[in-house]
C-alpha cells in the first residue's frame, strides 16, 4: 500500500496524459531521450579514424620506415581506407580510398584547401608566397589567375612552341654526338626542361645568359638537393616548439641552396628593370613572365606582386617544371628499356605518323595515341608526388564516417590507389592498353576528375602546370624514341626500385645507351 501511494502522482498524471494530451506525454519522452541521443551523436560525429597507438609526446614518429609510400600502404592494408597517425605535435591522416580521396578533393575542396607547408617549404619559397605554399586566399588565387591565364594560356603557350622545339632540338643533336656512350636520361630531359622553361620565364635559357656553359648542371644539383630537403623527414615539423633550434640543420641547408638560386632570379630581374620601358620588346608576339609580374607591379603600388613574390613564384615553375618532368622522362625510359616490346610499338606508331625521313614536331603529338598511353600508364604506376602535396582542413570535418580535425595534415597515398586491385586489373604489371578505348584513343586525362587517376591531383589545388608539363614531357619522350634506338649497358643490371620524397625517383640514375636510328644524318642537326 505504502508503494502504491508513493507512486500514484505518476500513475495519475500518465492517466491524465493518456486522456487529455498526448503532446504533453511526447514532451517527457523528448526531454527523457535527447541527452543519450545527443551523447550518442556528439560520440559519433567526433569519432577519429582508427590508427597505430605511439609512444608519449614521440606518437608513431619512432616506428616509421623512410619509405612512407610502401609504409602507409601496408597500414591502410590494416586500419583501412582512412587512419590516423600522431607524430609529435602532429595529426596525420592518410586516405588510400579513390572514394575518399573524391571527399577530399571535390566534395569537400573548399574545406580542404588550405597547407600546414614545412619548414623547408617556407625557406624555399620566400616565406611559402608561392602557389604550391600559400593558403586559399586573395593572394593565392589572384597569382594563380595570372599564372594560368597569362602564362598558360593557349596563345603563349603556342607563341612559346619555338623554344621548346629549340630545348629538344639541342638535345637531340648533343645525344647524337655522344652515340655510343651512356646517357644520363634524367639528366638530358632535366637540361632539356630548364631550357624552355627560362626562355618562357625571362626570355633567355640560363647558358645564354652565363658563359658557364655547366650553370645549367649546377642548377640541377640545387633543384635536386630542394627537393629532398622538402621531402626529408624533419623535428622542426613535428615540434614546431623546436624549429628556431634547428636540431637537424633542415632550414640552414636549405637557405644555402636558396641563396644560389637567389642570385641568379635577382641578377636576372634586376637586368630586366634597368631596361626603360620603350625598349622593351616582345619576343615572337608574347611577354615573358618576368615582364607581365612587373607589369602588375608597375600599375598599382600595393599590387600583392612584390619582387620576393615574383621570385617565389620562379621558384615554384624551375622546380615544378624540371625536376617533375626529368624524373618521368627517366621512369617511362626505365619502363620501355624493360619492355623492349613496348617500345617497338611506339616506335611503329612514331614511324606511321612522322615518318623516317622527317623529325617530330608538336602537331604531331594528337595523333601518338599509344605514347600517350604508355605516358600515363608511367604516371600510375610511379606518381610523381605519391602522396600528393598535403593539404589542411579549415575546419573539422566528416569523412568516411570519422572526424578529421582542424588543422591536421590530410595526405592521399596516391601510389596505392594507382595500385589498388578494386581499381585497376593487375594493377603491378605496365600494361598501357588499360588506358586505350577500343578505337584507339586515350582513356582519362590529368584533370583529376576520375579520382581513380590522381597524377597531379584533382580540385583547386591540381597542379596548374600540367598544361606545359604534358607538352614538354610527350614531344621530348617522343623525340628521343623517334631518333634513336636505346639499350642498356651491358655490365648494369636493369631494375626500377624507387627512393621516396616529395618527388618520387628512380633510386639510381637511368643511364642508357642511344643509336642512330634515322638514316639522314642532318634530321640531328
Amino acid at each position: 500500500m505504502i508503494s502504491d501511494s508513493r507512486w500514484s502522482w505518476w500513475s495519475e498524471l500518465i492517466t491524465t496524459t493518456k486522456r487529455d494530451d498526448l503532446t504533453f506525454q511526447l514532451l517527457i519522452f523528448s526531454v527523457i531521450s535527447f541527452p543519450i541521443l545527443w551523447y550518442s551523436f556528439r560520440k559519433a560525429t567526433f569519432r577519429l579514424p582508427p590508427g597505430p597507438r605511439g609512444l608519449p609526446v614521440l606518437g608513431y614518429l619512432p616506428f616509421l620506415s623512410p619509405d612512407l609510400h610502401h609504409e602507409f600502404t601496408k597500414l591502410g592494408q590494416r586500419y583501412g581506407p582512412i587512419f590516423k597517425l600522431q607524430l609529435g605535435r602532429k595529426t596525420y591522416i592518410i586516405i588510400r580510398s579513390s572514394d575518399l580521396a573524391k571527399e577530399v578533393v571535390r566534395v569537400q575542396d573548399d574545406v580542404f584547401s588550405n597547407r600546414d607547408p614545412p619548414v623547408a617549404g617556407i625557406v624555399l619559397t620566400y616565406g611559402g608566397k608561392d602557389i604550391v605554399w600559400s593558403d586559399n586566399n586573395s593572394y593565392w588565387r589572384n597569382l594563380r589567375k595570372v599564372f594560368v591565364s597569362e602564362v598558360l594560356s593557349n596563345k603563349n603557350l603556342e607563341a612559346s612552341r619555338s623554344f621548346r622545339r629549340a630545348g629538344v632540338r639541342k638535345i637531340i643533336n648533343h645525344v647524337y654526338e655522344t652515340m655510343g656512350n651512356e646517357i644520363d636520361v634524367g639528366g638530358i630531359a632535366f637540361t632539356s626542361s630548364l631550357s624552355v622553361v627560362t626562355n618562357m620565364m625571362w626570355g633567355k635559357s640560363l647558358d645564354e645568359r652565363n658563359e658557364n656553359s655547366n650553370l645549367g648542371v649546377g642548377f640541377r644539383e640545387v633543384i635536386s638537393k630542394s627537393v629532398e630537403l622538402l621531402g626529408a623527414a624533419n623535428v622542426s615539423d613535428f615540434f614546431p616548439v623546436l624549429s628556431r633550434f634547428d636540431l637537424q640543420g633542415v632550414e640552414q641547408k636549405i637557405k644555402q641552396q636558396l641563396q644560389k638560386v637567389d642570385e641568379i632570379f635577382q641578377k636576372i630581374i634586376d637586368d630586366r628593370m634597368s631596361v626603360k620601358p620603350e625598349e622593351s620588346v616582345e619576343q615572337e608576339g608574347r611577354k615573358d613572365l618576368l615582364q607581365i609580374l612587373l607589369e602588375h607591379k608597375q600599375k598599382d603600388n600595393t599590387s600583392t606582386f612584390s619582387l620576393t613574390q615574383i621570385k617565389a613564384l620562379f621558384m615554384d615553375i624551375v622546380a615544378g617544371g624540371t625536376d617533375t618532368t626529368s624524373t618521368m622522362a627517366e621512369w617511362t625510359m626505365a619502363e620501355l628499356l624493360k619492355h623492349p616490346e613496348i617500345m617497338k610499338k611506339i616506335q611503329d606508331e612514331l614511324e606511321q605518323v612522322i615518318g623516317l625521313n622527317n623529325i617530330v614536331e608538336e602537331s604531331h603529338l594528337p595523333r601518338l595515341c599509344y605514347l600517350d598511353a604508355v605516358i600515363k600508364e608511367t604516371f600510375r604506376l610511379h606518381p610523381p608526388l605519391p602522396l600528393l602535396i598535403g593539404r589542411c582542413p579549415n575546419m573539422s570535418c566528416n569523412v568516411g564516417g570519422y572526424t578529421v580535425p582542424k588543422g591536421s595534415n590530410v595526405f592521399l597515398n596516391v601510389w596505392a590507389i594507382h595500385r589498388d586491385p578494386k581499381y585497376w586489373e593487375n594493377p603491378t604489371e605496365f600494361d598501357p592498353n588499360r588506358f586505350l578505348n577500343p578505337d584507339g584513343t586515350t582513356k582519362y586525362d590529368y584533370s583529376g576528375n576520375n579520382t581513380n587517376f590522381l597524377a597531379f591531383g584533382s580540385g583547386r589545388r591540381r597542379c596548374p602546370g600540367v598544361p606545359l608539363g604534358e607538352k614538354m614531357l610527350v614531344y621530348l619522350l617522343a623525340s628521343l624514341l623517334h631518333s634513336f634506338d636505346w639499350t642498356l649497358p651491358k655490365d648494369k643490371e636493369h631494375e626500377l626500385s624507387d627512393k621516396f620524397g616529395i618527388v618520387l625517383k628512380k633510386k639510381n640514375p637511368l643511364m642508357a645507351i642511344p643509336s642512330q636510328r634515322l638514316s639522314d644524318k642532318n634530321l640531328y642537326m
